[in-house]
């Protein structure tokens, strides 16, 4: 019979507990038409994908702490307007899955720099995640400028989405 060290048994134990309490994400499969573009309307916190002018998918969302007007800087807490584009993939967010979207593009980036600022970056639609769904219970609006929906729904999002795919946020 094989007796474990201490050492050992606390590598174990600490290993059994770690798995029990993180939730990996489920990575779905999508077969659907193609998602052509997505457009984001703050003010009314809604959100569509489409194929061509078909709506494929709606939803609610929240968005950063200071919802009104174009994100300008790091640390606003403002959600950009314009277009922008998916342009990455994290299995690993912190808030469940993230898309990301190519903000700050050129002109965010000048306007900035007028000020000697950040324009700031990293700019997602994600889920909630441990965090945001305490933080969504107290205020809707509550991210540092992404568009957080509920993690059930950013799987279906990342399952849908490809990089490229234009992102129209309206204010």
């Amino acid at each position: 019979m094989m007796k474990l060290s201490r050492r050992g048994f606390s590598l174990m134990a600490f290993a059994a507990l770690a798995a029990c309490g993180v939730r990996k994400p489920q990575i779905k499969r999508y077969s659907g038409p193609p998602v052509t573009q997505v457009v984001v309307y703050k003010g009314r916190r809604h959100m569509y994908l489409l194929s061509g002018n078909t709506v494929l998918k709606s939803y609610d969302f929240g968005l950063g702490f200071q919802p009104l007007g174009h994100k300008q800087f790091e640390g606003d807490g403002k959600t950009p307007e314009g277009v922008y584009f998916v342009d990455r993939f994290n299995p690993q967010s912190r808030y469940h899955l993230s898309v990301g979207i190519s903000y700050p593009n050129e002109r965010d980036r000048e306007y900035a720099a007028q000020f000697n600022l950040s324009a700031g970056s990293d700019i997602m639609f994600h889920g909630r995640g441990p965090e945001g769904n305490k933080l969504a219970r107290e205020n809707r609006d509550w991210t540092a400028g992404c568009i957080a929906v509920r993690d059930g729904e950013i799987e279906d999002i990342y399952a849908m989405l490809r990089p490229g795919v234009p992102v129209l946020i309206y204010p």
